[in-house]
C-alpha cells in the first residue's frame, strides 16, 4: 500500500488512510487525481459493462448501460450481447430503434419490415445492421459465435422489456390462436409458456440455402451497412468513419467510428443537436468534458467502457496508452454534426479572437479551416 499513488497536488489534498480499491484508482487516475482544470459538478459521464449485470441465459449472455447504471444517459442506452455458434436471440421488436455494430466472430441477422421484405444477411466483425421501432428481427450466431453491441434510442431503455414472439403466442387465447392461423387449437399444445430469450439451436444451414428454403419472397440488404468493407478517412493520427442517413438511408441514429493511434487525438468540438455514447473497443483513453458555469471533469477509459456526453458539451478523446484506441461514438440523430472549436477561431477575425483569449500572431497562423478531426503533435 505504501507505494501507491495519493490524491495529493503539491499543497492541495492529503493521503488516504482508509481503505482503498486500488484497480479501480489506476483505471481511473483523472478521477482520483483530477487535472487543476477540472472544476464544478458535471455528473458521471462513464460506466463499465464489467460492472452492468450480466443476465446469463441458455448458451449466451445480455448486458446493458442504461439511465439506471448511468443517470446521465437520456436519449440513448447500450447493449453487450454474447451468442455462440447457433444460439439464437429470439425473434422480437421492440418499442425503440436498434443500431447494432458487431465486435467479433459471425452472425446471422433476420429481418421483415412494413413491406414484407425480408432480410437474411450474414455480418462480420465491423460490420452494422439497424432494425427499426417496430420491424419484427431475429439474431444468431453463426459458426464461430458471435458478440455485439446494441444501441437503442431511448436512455430508458431495457433489453428486459422487448415485445417476444414466445411471449406473443403464450398470452393470446388458443382459440384466437387458432382463427388466426386456421388450423385446431391442438397445434399449440407445446407453445412455451414463457420466453426463451436466447436459447440453443443448431449452426444454420448456408445463407443461399436458406433463401433458397424461403420459398418466393422479396429479400433486402437495406438495413444492413458492411462497414468492414467501407474504408474510413485517415488523418495525422488515427482515422474517422461516418455512417449516417446519407450513406445508410434506413438509420436513424448516427454513427462516428474513431481510430486513435498513440498519442493521436480527436480535437476538441461539440455535438449541437444530439447526445454521444461511446463504447471503447480498445486501448486506452481519456476525456474532458466541459458544460456552462465553470464546470469540467476528466475521465479514463479502457476497452469494454462506455461514456457518455451530453449535446453542445465541448469535449476530446485523447489516446494516453501504448495501443490504438477504437471507439463507437453513436448519436440520436439521422446526420452525423459537429463543431470544431479549431474551425470556429479559424473563421472569427484575428482581432477578435486574440482580443479573448490574450494570444499571439503564432497561434492565429496554426489555426485552420480545413476539417481534420484526427489531430497529432
Amino acid at each position: 500500500m505504501e507505494n501507491l499513488k495519493q490524491p495529493i497536488l503539491g499543497s492541495k489534498g492529503a493521503d488516504i488512510v482508509g481503505p482503498r480499491n486500488p484497480e479501480i484508482e489506476l483505471q481511473n487516475p483523472d478521477i482520483f487525481l483530477p487535472p487543476t482544470t477540472d472544476k464544478g459538478g458535471i455528473p458521471n459521464l462513464k460506466f463499465p459493462f464489467a460492472m452492468a449485470h450480466n443476465r446469463l441465459e441458455d448458451g449466451g449472455w445480455a448486458r446493458e448501460v442504461t439511465c439506471r447504471e448511468m443517470g446521465a444517459l437520456k436519449e440513448l442506452a447500450i447493449v453487450n450481447m454474447r451468442l455462440p455458434p447457433g444460439v439464437v436471440r429470439e425473434m422480437h421488436w421492440h418499442k425503440e430503434a436498434e443500431w447494432a455494430y458487431v465486435l467479433k466472430g459471425k452472425v446471422r441477422f433476420y429481418l421483415m419490415d412494413d413491406q414484407r421484405q425480408t432480410l437474411i444477411e450474414d455480418l462480420e466483425p465491423g460490420d452494422l445492421w439497424f432494425a427499426p421501432a417496430g420491424f419484427p428481427h431475429a439474431i444468431q450466431g453463426l459458426e464461430e459465435g458471435t458478440e455485439f453491441v446494441l444501441v437503442f434510442n431511448d436512455g430508458n431503455f431495457s433489453e428486459n422489456q422487448t415485445l417476444l414472439v414466445t411471449e406473443l403466442f403464450a398470452h393470446i387465447p388458443r382459440e384466437v390462436l387458432a382463427k388466426n392461423f386456421g388450423v385446431p387449437e391442438a397445434a399449440f399444445a407445446n407453445i412455451p409458456a414463457h420466453e426463451k430469450y436466447i436459447f440453443r439451436q443448431p449452426v444454420p444451414p448456408p445463407l443461399e440455402q436458406v433463401r433458397q428454403d424461403l420459398g418466393a419472397v422479396t429479400f433486402t440488404d437495406k438495413y444492413v451497412f458492411r462497414a468492414s468493407a467501407t474504408p474510413p478517412t485517415s488523418y495525422p493520427g488515427g482515422a474517422t468513419q461516418v455512417i449516417d442517413s446519407r450513406n445508410f438511408s434506413v438509420t436513424t441514429l448516427a454513427a462516428l467510428i474513431i481510430d486513435l493511434e498513440p498519442g493521436g487525438m480527436r480535437e476538441v468540438h461539440w455535438h449541437p443537436d444530439a447526445d454521444e455514447l461511446q463504447y471503447y473497443i480498445s486501448g486506452k483513453a481519456r476525456m474532458t468534458v466541459f458544460d456552462a458555469v465553470d464546470n469540467a471533469r476528466t475521465f479514463d477509459f479502457v476497452p469494454g467502457d462506455v461514456g457518455y456526453v451530453p449535446r453542445t458539451l465541448a469535449h476530446y478523446i485523447e489516446n494516453i496508452g501504448d495501443e490504438p484506441v477504437k471507439v463507437i461514438n453513436v448519436f440520436h440523430t439521422g446526420q452525423y454534426k459537429d463543431i470544431s472549436l479549431n474551425n470556429w477561431l479559424a473563421l472569427t477575425p484575428a482581432h477578435l479572437v486574440k482580443g479573448h483569449l490574450e494570444v499571439d500572431d503564432q497561434f492565429v497562423s496554426h489555426l485552420r479551416t480545413t476539417r481534420q478531426p484526427v489531430v497529432k503533435k
